[in-house]
C-alpha cells in the first residue's frame, strides 16, 4: 500500500466515523411494547424469559412402537421373539393411560406418554406389528384396525431401559432463562416461545422507515422512459435494504425537482415514520432539491424543521455529500443520501442500516455490517484518493480469505453492484492498493 497525507481543502470535512457516530448518538431505541408472538418476528427482547413449565412437560417416546418393561424383551431375538399381551393405544395427546404389567405391552405413537409401568419403547420395525408375521414396517392406522390395539405382538430385540423416551424437562427446566433480553426473535425463538406457553411477549417493534427519491428525471418502473429520463432505482433499493436491515419500509415514489412539494410530503409521511430517508438532491447543484427544501424549513417552518438539518461533506467516495439531522414535533430522524445509485447504497450500509439497527435497541457493537481482512485479488494495483476513505464493491471468496474487485470504482454501476457481496475498504491516508496487499472487507450478504 502506498500513502499520503490528507490533502486540506479549506472546508470542514467529516470523517466517516465522525458521522456515524453523530447519528448514533442521535438516535433513540423505540419504546417498548407488547406484541403477539407473530407479530413480534424481527424484534429485539427488551426482558428476560424463563420457562414456565418443563420440555418435555412429560416423559414420552420419540418413536411409534410399544411401550414395555425392560426384563419382558430381555434376550428378544428374530429367532426367539417376547411375546407380549397389547393391553390398548397411546396416542399424543391420550389423558388416561393404561398401566403395563409384566407380559405386556401398549402401542405407543411418537410424542405420546410413556404409561406407567413402561420402561422403555420399542420401535414397531423391531416387532411383528401384531401381524404374526415377520418384521413390520409401520403400524395400521387406528381406524381402519381398531383390533391393533389388542391382541399379541412379537418383539424382535431387546431394549435397555429409558431407550427410544424423550425425559421430562430434557429440553430445558421450569425455571431455565430461555431467551435474554436483546435477542432478535427468529422463527426459532419464536417456536420457543411458543413451546413454552407465551402468547405475547414484550419487544421494542421493528422501526417503520419511509424512503423518498428525488429528482424530476426519475420514471418508476413500468412506465415508458421519455427523452432525458430513467427509473427510479434508489428507492427499491432502499426499501429493500431497509426491509434486510430488520424495518417496515414504506417507499414513496420519486418527487420531482420542487422543494415546496417535498416540504409537504415530508410533512404527511412523518405520521407514519420513525426515521426518514431521502436520496437525491444533497449537493451543490441548482436543482438539489433536498438541500434546498430542508435548509429553507431550519430557518422559517418549525412545524417541520423543528431540530434541523445538517448537510455536510465526508471524507469518503462514493457518497461524499451527506444530511443529517431531525425534523418534525416528534424528532424524527432523517438521513439525506447522494442520489447516484452506488453513492446511496454505500451510504446506506455505512449510515442507515445501523440507525436502524439502533432504533431495534441492538447494541452498538451489532448494528453495522459484519468486517473481515482479506488478501486483495487483483489483476492490477487499486488507486484510491489521498485523504477520502474509499469503499470499492468486491467479490469475497472466504474459503481462500481473498476478495476481488467487481466493476469499477464509479457511483453510478448498478450492475456492479449487483454481483458484490462485499465493500473493500481503502483507509484515507492509503492511495494505491497493491495485489496481495491486505485490507478490510465489509460484508454484505
Amino acid at each position: 500500500m502506498t500513502s499520503s497525507a490528507p490533502q486540506d481543502t479549506g472546508h470542514r470535512l467529516w470523517s466517516v466515523d465522525e458521522h456515524l457516530a453523530d447519528i448514533l448518538a442521535t438516535v433513540r431505541p423505540l419504546e417498548p411494547i407488547e406484541l403477539q408472538l407473530l407479530d413480534a418476528q424481527g424484534c429485539v427482547l427488551v426482558e428476560d424469559v424463563t420457562v414456565p413449565v418443563a420440555l418435555p412437560p412429560f416423559d414420552n417416546s420419540s418413536m411409534d412402537g410399544y411401550a414395555v418393561r425392560t426384563a419382558d424383551v430381555q434376550g428378544a431375538s428374530e429367532e426367539f421373539p417376547a411375546v407380549l399381551t397389547v393391553i390398548g393405544d397411546v396416542a399424543a395427546g391420550s389423558g388416561e393411560l393404561p398401566t403395563v404389567g409384566p407380559g405386556e405391552a401398549a402401542r405407543i405413537m411418537t410424542g405420546a406418554p410413556l404409561p406407567p409401568g413402561a420402561e422403555a419403547v420399542v420401535p414397531v420395525e423391531w416387532t411383528d406389528g401384531g401381524t404374526g408375521g415377520g418384521a413390520a414396517s409401520g403400524m395400521t392406522p387406528a381406524s381402519a384396525a381398531p383390533e391393533g390395539a389388542g391382541g399379541e405382538v412379537r418383539v424382535h430385540r431387546a431394549a435397555e431401559a429409558r431407550a427410544h423416551v424423550r425425559a421430562r424437562g430434557s429440553d430445558v427446566q421450569a425455571g431455565d432463562l430461555a431467551l435474554a433480553a436483546g435477542t432478535v426473535l427468529g422463527p426459532p425463538q419464536i417456536a420457543l416461545l411458543a413451546a413454552i406457553g407465551r402468547g405475547t411477549v414484550r419487544v421494542r417493534p421493528r422501526p417503520r422507515v419511509v424512503v423518498l427519491s428525488t429528482g424530476s428525471e426519475l420514471v418508476q418502473p413500468g412506465e415508458a422512459l421519455t427523452s432525458g429520463t430513467i427509473y427510479d432505482s434508489n428507492s427499491f433499493a432502499l426499501a429493500a435494504a431497509a426491509r434486510d436491515a430488520g424495518a417496515i419500509a414504506y417507499r414513496v415514489g420519486a418527487v420531482a425537482d420542487d422543494a415546496d412539494t417535498l416540504r409537504s410530503t415530508i410533512e404527511d409521511q412523518l405520521i407514519r415514520a420513525d426515521l426518514l430517508v431521502t436520496t437525491g438532491g444533497v449537493s451543490v447543484g441548482a436543482y438539489d432539491v433536498v438541500k434546498e427544501a430542508l435548509t429553507s424549513v431550519a430557518g422559517g417552518d418549525e412545524d417541520i424543521a423543528s431540530g434541523g438539518i445538517d448537510f455536510r461533506k465526508l471524507a469518503m467516495q462514493p457518497g461524499k455529500p451527506q444530511g443529517f439531522g431531525t425534523i418534525g414535533p416528534d424528532h424524527t430522524p432523517l438521513l439525506a443520501l447522494p442520489g447516484n445509485p452506488v453513492s446511496s447504497y454505500v451510504s446506506f450500509e455505512l449510515f442507515v442500516r445501523p440507525a436502524i439497527r439502533a432504533l431495534m435497541g441492538l447494541p452498538e457493537s451489532e448494528v453495522g455490517r459484519p468486517s473481515v481482512r482479506a488478501v486483495l485479488k487483483a489483476d492490477e494495483a487499486l488507486g484510491s484518493p489521498a485523504g477520502r476513505r474509499q469503499f470499492l464493491r468486491g467479490k469475497y471468496d472466504a474459503e481462500s480469505g481473498t476478495v476481488s474487485p467487481v466493476g469499477g470504482s464509479g457511483s453510478h454501476l448498478i450492475a456492479a453492484l449487483a454481483h458484490a457481496d462485499s465493500l473493500m475498504v481503502v483507509p484515507e491516508e492509503v492511495t494505491s492498493v497493491e495485489p496481495g496487499s491486505e485490507l478490510e472487507v465489509v460484508l454484505l450478504g
